[in-house]
């Protein structure tokens, strides 16, 4: 897995080993292993255990099939019907990696197997055919650990990237939390509710995915950050701004102009409407050492509750006893 949380599977894993020869070899040799082997797509050209090139056997057949081509070829070196430069990738290489790489070839090269090394050696092909099937099942699996609505790393990846990051010299944990969440869903629907946890995903990932951290979605309006890093201030205070300019937009008009507008909360009383709230409660390992994610979900719970007495959009870094670092 991926500091972001992506599920990665190796090239390396669905290796097939298949023949392969040197540069010198004559065609007719060739023939007679496309011919012995009616399933072989495709021959590896090694120079000293390197890749060099591929015949595929569509291609060499092309080739020898033309007017001439049998008496042209036949008696000669096989790399005068290679292809010099084929597609060969490293035996670690992330099968999503390498699947993009090989949609991006020619579109007369696009079928042809991929050539995989390790340590610069041949270790043998992978067909198309394998590659897709296998990114399938990977996008799969992606599928199953993903939030549904955000399509972020759901609770078992934000669970095994905890565990990671115990033994980090330093990091922050960052759990995010909309107040009055519940309030706009039964006043606007859950359609609208939805709508609003996606333009927080949104601004989330902008400030916290695109920069190459970790960002997950717990359920409902939770989400949860991990960075290696202690200066998470500014990022804080870029959230909530952008959150607080436009959650207005998500609001009728006159509810937000109603000075004596009351709505139902959560213990069925009427209150005096709410705009939403973000916030934002920060636990970093700098002040104390964490030896359990039990730990760590303890202590985030407790600032989380200090951020409730806030009255705005807040976040806190690491105060549970005291009062909070706040932004209105």
């Amino acid at each position: 897995m991926t500091k972001t949380g992506e599920v990665v599977s190796n090239i390396g894993r669905i290796v097939k080993i298949v023949p392969s020869i040197s540069p010198t070899l004559k065609n007719k040799e060739v023939d007679k292993l496309f011919t012995n082997n009616p399933d072989l797509r495709g021959i590896v050209v090694v120079h000293h255990e390197k890749p060099i090139a591929q015949i595929t056997r569509t291609h060499f057949y092309q080739k020898i099939g033309t007017l001439y081509g049998y008496n042209l070829y036949m008696g000669r070196e096989s790399k005068l019907l290679a292809k010099t430069s084929p597609l060969i990738v490293d035996f670690h290489q992330p099968i999503t990696e390498v699947s993009k790489l090989a949609m991006e070839r020619q579109e007369e090269d696009l079928y042809d197997d991929v050539i995989v090394t390790k340590d610069d050696r041949f270790m043998g092909v992978v067909s198309i055919r394998a590659l897709l099937m296998e990114f399938v099942d990977i996008q799969v699996q992606i599928a199953s650990f993903l939030n549904p609505l955000s399509k972020l790393p759901g609770n078992h990846l934000i669970e095994q990237k905890l565990t990671e990051i115990l033994y980090l010299e330093k990091y922050s944990v960052l759990y995010f939390d909309l107040d009055h969440f519940k309030t706009y869903n039964d006043l606007y629907g859950f359609n609208k509710g939805d709508k609003v946890l996606l333009h927080l995903t949104d601004i989330l990932k902008k400030n916290i995915t695109q920069r190459g951290y970790f960002l997950g979605h717990i359920g409902g309006d939770d989400f949860m950050a991990i960075l290696p890093k202690y200066q998470v201030d500014t990022m804080c205070e870029e959230i909530i701004k952008e959150f607080d300019e436009t959650i207005p937009s998500f609001y009728d008009e006159k509810h937000l102009n109603d000075p004596n507008f009351k709505v139902k909360v959560r213990s069925g009383n009427m209150e005096k409407f709410t705009i939403m709230f973000l916030s934002i409660a920060v636990l970093t390992n700098e002040r104390q050492k964490f030896d359990k994610i039990e730990e760590i979900s303890n202590a985030v719970a407790a600032i989380k509750r200090n951020c409730k007495k806030v009255k705005g959009s807040c976040y806190i870094i690491d105060e549970t006893d005291c009062l909070p670092q706040y932004i209105n």
